[in-house]
């Protein structure tokens, strides 16, 4: 894993013990072990009087390398001989090396302090920060707790509702706040820091400044009784905020244990919780989403071709409704000129005030100040024709999904913008090729799938066609990047990744209601699930105008799976049209709270009579188990198709748009990881099952069913391509090269090269490996991103 401690022995004594690991000195097993090595040599070292840790080129640490996690949940131990005691890092190396020094050691502070780095800090006996530094303990948001006596140090010194505050949330404090609470010593310039807090620990070695080691402070724990009272409010906050997870109420547990029984029994306890906890499904499901998300600006083909995104100054967005003055507001405040283009002056004001209605919100909730506003607000220009446009370096359109309108607009766009702008749609569902249809500038053209709110959702879906260049893709994805939103690059189809995949996320809802399930059990069930509201709330908020408009587009284009539903547009009939309306599916009153409404029943009546559907009573009974399979086992389907079509490059991609753009729960890893944790056989088995009771909507695509045969995980590749060529080495190593541009190969990252020369020896290997491995096979391919290469 890398990285280490060095150290050195100024002429006054103390010892600077330094942590490198590029790029945020990370707590590796290596760092941990050479940490201890570094003290144990301070330790005996006559010429050292006292200890200062810090970490190299101003960041102190970013705390335990993550990537180690992936071993230890897959059966690997984190190491061997005695560093593989439990509880060694917690209570061998921070206790009772660092901790029990005869030698003061200070921890010299600046830019990161977090998780196992902020806990190396706090075992330290003094803390010096520069003001600029994060501390905090972030690992909550990855399933798990603090584990080298983090849940045991910082209660005893920010106080307990302080450090349940910290833990919980996982929000870092900067230096100042750090100090006011006590978690930091003192405040210093940066450039100063370690000479300050050399004389620091020379001052606590003369008794000039207290030695207290953290894990026995006591004067901020609250007595027994007044501590239990905290800890069972934030049981009871905890529970009602995250009511499917476990792991804060673990967190809170091992807090308690370490109160009641001692810090030393708090420790073992947070040990034991710890490894319990990093191999949950919660844990992998975060991990997975951590790095996923790190990983979505990485496309092969793409960005790994060497090209630099291109400057991007001012971009013009047509149509300033919802979305449009969604995406302007998204793009001034990260700096970005924007002209906001309309039909007439009576839209254009209307979208110029939305812009302005988003920005005095940020406003009113200290997330935007006065100055800021009225700086950010400059930026924007409106406009009635496209006279303002021969400069802008991208337009982004954003009015109503009309096939013809989108083609008249880019047409348009052709003749007033430079050859050099980028030509982008935020359509959510229209395929893209038909969108460029009458232009010539199909290497420019591409989707900008923003979600709404566009200035509030994390979420950006750059859609790229098989002429889109590289160069197109690299500059969306920098914008992306710099409006602070997630980027991930998906290909062309219907839907595109998001949309597509939870095609059957309302379908599936709707056709469980028209043959006896409940509207309101089924939006309960998902939401207990962990979406951010049922798929019939979801209809109410979108507007049933979109909901009909986009499932139109499904039922044009996957005629053979879409299921086809009256109840929306019978409700339609009367007026009704989700929550603008405050009638759809749900009532609203003027606060805009949902209330269920009595008489939806006769709509679902009258659906049910038009399409001849019967009553189910098995399907009325449903259990929650049974709505979120039925709900989501088609949504898996979708993003079966959508990944086995190379849509999305990576399995990984999809759970980050799921996550992202749907607000899939996080700690369920995304649909695919989703999937992959249920099982694709059984996942196969229901769909089956109800494809023969309830018709094609449930049929299995072929992916799911190869991978649910093979009994292997939908995240990884089961296809397999057996092509043998004849002729020398360097002959089959040139043709296959050229596959090289083929976008489906580089979908996969275990790759079996097998060249030859006798034809039946390698047929007879192949026919093996088919029966007994479910790994892709092809004569030669080499990318970097491969995992491993045979031959």
């Amino acid at each position: 894993m890398g990285g280490k401690t060095t150290i050195s022995v100024g002429s006054d004594g103390v010892a600077i013990i330094t942590i490198i690991n590029p790029p945020v000195n990370s707590l590796s097993v290596d760092v941990l072990l050479s940490l201890k090595e570094s003290f144990d040599e301070a330790l005996q070292r006559d010429d050292v009087k006292a200890i200062v840790v810090t970490g190299a080129k101003g960041k102190f640490s970013g705390g335990f390398d993550i990537n180690a996690f992936g071993g230890i949940q897959g059966g690997k131990a984190m190491t061997t001989g005695l560093a593989s005691k439990p509880g060694y890092v917690s209570i061998d190396i921070l206790s009772d090396t660092v901790e029990a020094a005869r030698k003061p050691s200070v921890a010299a502070i600046d830019g990161l302090a977090l998780g196992g780095g902020l806990e190396v800090a706090m075992a330290c006996h003094a803390r010096i920060a520069a003001s600029s530094a994060q501390l905090g303990l972030p690992e909550l948001q990855l399933g798990i707790i603090p584990g080298f006596g983090g849940t045991q140090r910082l209660p005893r010194l920010v106080g307990l509702a302080k450090a349940l505050e910290m833990m919980l949330t996982s929000k870092p404090l900067r230096g100042e706040e750090a100090h006011n609470l006590g978690l930091v010593d003192a405040i210093v310039p940066g450039d100063e820091l370690v000479d300050i807090a050399r004389k620091w620990a020379l001052d606590i070695l003369a008794r000039r400044k207290p030695w207290v080691p953290s894990l026995y402070k006591t004067d901020k724990i609250e007595p027994l009784g007044e501590a239990r009272e905290i800890l069972n409010f934030a049981r009871a906050q905890a529970r009602k905020q995250a009511p499917n997870l476990q792991h804060p109420q673990v967190c809170i547990d091992v807090i308690e244990a370490g109160i009641v029984s001692g810090p030393r029994a708090g420790l073992i306890k947070e040990y034991e919780s710890f490894q319990v906890l990093l191999k949950s499904d919660t844990c992998k499901s975060l991990i997975h989403v951590f790095f996923a998300q790190r990983g979505t600006t990485k496309v092969p083909g793409v960005t790994d071709l060497g090209l630099k995104p291109r400057q991007i100054k001012k971009v013009a967005i047509l149509g300033g409704g919802l979305m449009g003055s969604g995406i302007a507001t998204a793009l001034i405040l990260n700096g970005y000129q924007v002209i906001l283009k309309e039909v007439n002056q009576k839209f254009l004001d209307a979208g110029l005030g939305r812009v302005k209605a988003n920005l005095t919100s940020s406003v009113k909730k200290g997330k935007l100040t006065r100055e800021k506003f009225e700086k950010t607000i400059t930026r924007l220009k409106g406009a009635l024709d496209y006279e303002s446009f021969k400069d802008v370096d991208m337009v982004i359109e954003a009015v109503i999904e009309n096939v013809s309108l989108k083609q008249q607009i880019f047409s348009d766009l052709e003749k007033y913008c430079s050859p050099n702008c980028i030509l982008a749609s935020n359509t959510s569902t229209i395929d893209l090729n038909l969108v460029g249809e009458k232009t010539k500038s199909h290497d420019r053209i591409i989707g900008a799938h923003f979600f709404s709110p566009a200035h509030v959702m994390p979420l950006l879906e750059i859609v790229r066609t098989s002429k889109t260049s590289p160069q197109t893709v690299v500059d969306l994805l920098d914008v992306g990047k710099k409006i602070r939103k997630t980027p991930v690059v998906v290909g062309n189809c219907t839907g595109f990744a998001v949309n597509r995949m939870f095609f059957p996320y309302t379908q599936a809802a709707l056709l469980l209601v028209e043959r006896g399930a409940d509207v309101y059990k089924i939006d309960r069930a998902i939401t207990k699930f962990g979406m951010p509201m049922g798929p019939f709330r979801l209809c109410d908020l979108v507007g049933f105008g979109v909901a009909v408009a986009t499932g139109s587009q499904f039922v044009l284009n996957f005629p053979e799976r879409t299921y086809k539903s009256m109840l929306i547009p019978l409700m339609q009939e009367d007026k009704r049209a989700g929550e603008t309306t405050r009638k759809g599916f749900y009532v609203y009153d003027d606060k805009r709270k949902a209330s269920p409404d009595p008489e939806i029943k006769k709509y679902i009546d009258k659906a049910r009579e038009m399409s001849g559907i019967s009553v189910d009573p098995k399907l009325g009974k449903l259990s929650d188990k049974d709505i979120i399979e039925m709900v989501f086992f088609p949504v898996v389907n979708e993003a079966c198709r959508v990944y086995a079509e190379g849509i999305a490059v990576k399995a990984a991609d999809l759970d980050i748009a799921g996550v992202m753009g749907m607000g899939f729960p996080p700690y369920r890893g995304g649909i695919m990881f989703w999937g992959d944790l249920v099982g694709s056989k059984y996942i196969h088995e229901r769909l089956n099952e109800w494809s023969m009771m309830y018709g094609g909507f449930f049929k299995p695509c072929d992916y799911l069913a190869q991978r649910a045969a093979l009994g292997a995980p939908l995240c990884t590749v089961g296809s397999i391509k057996i092509a043998v060529m004849k002729g020398d080495r360097h002959h089959m190593l040139v043709s296959c090269m050229s596959e090289l541009n083929n976008v489906e190969w580089r979908r996969f990252n275990i790759i079996v090269i097998i060249i030859g020369r006798k034809q039946g020896a390698i047929m007879f290997t192949f026919m093996l490996l088919q029966q007994y491995t479910n790994m892709f096979f092809f004569d030669y391919f080499y990318d970097a991103n491969c995992l491993k290469v045979f031959i």
